[in-house]
């Protein structure tokens, strides 16, 4: 199946082949609100946290770099095991694997929530965003399985969308609200009632069919190792300096990377067939969708430590900073498909990444005398930005590659863009360290060149017009 997700981003089109019958009465409705229910409690993961983040450390302690793991703990094994989670799902069938998925998620969510060490929380976030990732491809799977019309598929998908969607928006303030009225341990702890009524949701959908599906473990192994020590190197090096730890890591980085392109170029059925990266309608969403990433989760990271910490508001009052772009960006999200069907997916991707940058620009005049209502204003580009682009790189993605490659093209896309938003809070967080005005500044202002230089880079390498036969929705 085709697939794509991230904290701003989801998309799905279902390839043909053997389909579980819906069963009982009640079993398809099941199955989608199973589905809805998971997605919206592992985008709340990414989107509410941020906001917590200062209540976390004055709490159990430790440093920049401590708060940064809390958070990238999550999106990189996120990021990492999605090439390969799909064939999991496809292995096992995927109600198993959603359900083992949502089981793990579920403890590792309450084991998040009873953390006595900034080390412990950073484990759990671990299984976390490994749960994460098996969820994802799963619920899709579930939503195909359980409506095979295709019209009724696309409303089980646009629904599953809509969820992934009010938990972009609902994340901060809720998060906010639970730290503060509560404790940033409820947070997590709001996960448990939530993946114990989608365990007994599941329990009426129809059991899944097992496909035969090839697992790349070396591939696979190398590119957690890879995504591990490359953030891990950005961090510390950061906070640290080029210490002898630091180094040696960034050598494994490296070393490993090239072992996975070694890995992949040898096998006969590679999870990342490297021969993608040679069409332009696959090389230039993958590196966007990157830079989109990196410059939405890296700002709310950046403005949620900025609002609490140098302006003074309490984790509610920075989570509801976010309100206007996220209901803002959440239209947007919805009307960059039309927009794609007139004028095209690169002037459509162009627009948003130039919004983008506008927006990052924007916001780094930004500092503590700055009115509420103003920052709030400025932050509305940034959103915008990602929710016009990444539909029309979605889509033409898709339209770049054969039926049979959609489900891995689809989850590179989504690799690259979780892993932009782990590597710019990495790089981000390291500039705050010092002095934290010009460290934010210096943050936005990165973000904002990524994305001018990807938009001119989009404008070159793109034709004017492409046939889009695929528009997939996408959450920003």
């Amino acid at each position: 199946m085709r697939v794509t997700q991230s904290g701003t981003g989801a998309g799905v089109e279902a390839s043909t082949g053997a389909q579980g019958e819906p069963g009982r009465p009640g079993s398809a409705r099941a199955a989608l609100v199973a589905a809805v229910l998971g997605f919206f409690v592992i985008t709340l993961d990414v989107s509410g946290v941020n906001v917590a983040l200062p209540a976390v450390r004055d709490d159990l302690g430790g440093s920049m770099s401590g708060i940064q793991w809390v958070a990238d703990s999550y999106t990189l094994m996120f990021a990492a095991l999605m090439l390969s989670a799909g064939a999991f799902s496809d292995a096992v069938g995927a109600r198993r694997a959603y359900g083992w998925g949502l089981g793990v998620f579920t403890l590792a969510s309450l084991a998040c929530g009873a953390a006595p060490t900034l080390g412990a929380l950073m484990a759990a976030r671990v299984v976390q965003g490994s749960a994460a990732a098996v969820m994802v491809p799963a619920s899709l799977a579930l939503i195909r399985q359980a409506f095979p019309d295709a019209d009724a598929r696309a409303r089980g998908i646009a629904l599953w969308t809509v969820g992934g969607a009010v938990a972009v928006a609902a994340g901060p303030v809720l998060g906010g609200l639970l730290t503060t009225e509560w404790s940033w341990r409820t947070v997590f702890l709001l996960n448990v009632p939530a993946g114990l009524a989608g365990f007994l949701v599941l329990l009426r959908a129809a059991r899944s069919p097992r496909h035969a599906a090839a697992f790349d473990l070396p591939g696979q192994l190398t590119a957690v190792l890879a995504l591990a020590a490359l953030t891990f190197a950005v961090i510390e090096g950061g906070h640290d300096g080029l210490t002898g730890t630091v180094q040696v890591t960034a050598v494994v980085a490296v070393a490993s990377a090239a072992a996975f392109v070694a890995v992949e170029a040898r096998r006969r059925a590679p999870m990342l067939p490297l021969g993608l990266f040679r069409q332009r309608g696959v090389s230039v969403p993958v590196v966007a969708g990157f830079a989109l990433n990196a410059a939405f989760y890296g700002g709310v990271f950046v403005l949620s430590l900025f609002f609490q910490e140098e302006r003074g508001q309490s984790a509610l009052s920075a989570g509801l900073m976010f309100v206007p772009m996220a209901v803002i960006t959440a239209n947007f999200n919805y009307l960059s498909p039309r927009a794609v069907s007139r004028y095209g997916p690169r002037a459509v991707v162009v627009a948003g990444l130039l919004t983008g940058a506008v927006g990052c620009g924007g916001l780094v005049a930004v500092d503590t005398g700055t009115p509420w209502w103003v920052t709030a204003l400025l932050m509305i580009p940034l959103g915008i930005g990602g929710s016009l682009a990444m539909p029309a790189l979605t889509s033409l993605m898709l339209d770049s590659v054969a039926a049979e490659r959609a489900g891995t093209a689809a989850a590179l896309l989504n690799t690259s863009r979780q892993t932009g938003g782990a590597l710019s809070i990495a790089v981000f967080g390291a500039l705050l360290a010092g002095d934290f005005a010009p460290g934010m500044r210096e943050s936005l202002l990165l973000a904002a060149c990524l994305l001018l230089a990807n938009a001119l880079g989009a404008a070159a390498l793109l034709p004017r017009r492409v046939r889009t036969a695929t528009v997939a929705a996408a959450n920003s």
